[in-house]
């Protein structure tokens, strides 16, 4: 098993530096990008509301970091073209990532079709060199069934990684949801990743997500390209640990 010293520095390769508190603004934004260039080593990403996607385009030219933001976020509801659009300008100011929020209500309520149409019609707004990261909303869901359920439309569909929550709602990413999400992906076949997003902040924490994927998904799956952590606070934990 990895020690804990030779994890943490994976573990910061794997996080999404997320701000997506309701009071952002430019100056908090330009803070995160600060604090994700000053870093000894390089996050995955950072996670920014679609209005600065621009702004920390322009100032990571250049740098692996990429930048992801998030869009029907977070309620989840089911007006496709206001998600096109929006989808559209923040691929058109440079975003690498999109996280879309699938509408899980209409899920619930067995409107599986509009769900559907969401995830095709993001989908065909996103080019080759982007990548579609699917929210779920585990926490909202009411059991193991509804979460397989919202994982199949979501690889379906097109999407690049199933991801578990906004991190808006009670209860965010669990251990039981991660486990249903990646055997989903396992059954799949496809090359699909996953992000635990929402709650995660320490280093037991994100060690309990990353070897549950190792274990489920084989040895070195848990890359970057398959593997993130959405999370504000985990960084601080880690970097303590360095």
């Amino acid at each position: 098993m990895i020690s804990d010293s030779a994890f943490t520095k994976q573990a910061i390769t794997l996080i999404d530096l997320t701000d997506l508190s309701d009071d952002t603004t430019p100056e908090k934004t330009d803070a995160l990008i600060t604090r994700a260039l000053g870093l000894p080593i390089a996050v995955a990403a950072i996670c920014i509301w679609p209005r600065f996607v621009a702004q920390a385009k322009a100032r990571l030219a250049g740098n692996p970091i990429k930048v992801a933001t998030v869009v029907n976020f977070p309620g989840g509801g089911d007006d496709i073209e206001a998600t096109r659009l929006e989808t559209r300008e923040a691929l058109l100011h440079g975003a690498d990532e999109i996280d879309l929020v699938l509408p899980w209500r209409a899920l619930l309520a067995g409107r599986n079709e509009d769900a559907t149409r969401m995830l095709r019609g993001v989908r065909q707004e996103i080019d080759d060199g982007a990548h579609l990261k699917v929210i779920l909303e585990t926490g909202a869901l009411p059991d193991e069934a509804a979460m397989r359920t919202a994982a199949r439309l979501a690889l379906e569909e097109g999407a690049d990684f199933l991801k578990t929550s906004t991190g808006k709602t009670p209860v965010s990413a669990t251990p039981e949801a991660a486990r249903i999400l990646l055997d989903e992906i396992r059954m799949s076949g496809k090359h699909v990743g996953f992000k635990a997003s929402g709650g995660i902040r320490t280093l037991e924490q994100a060690r309990l997500y990353f070897d549950l994927a190792e274990q489920m998904m084989g040895t070195g799956w848990a890359t970057p390209a398959h593997f993130r952590y959405g999370a504000s606070g985990l960084l601080d934990s880690l970097l303590e640990v360095i």
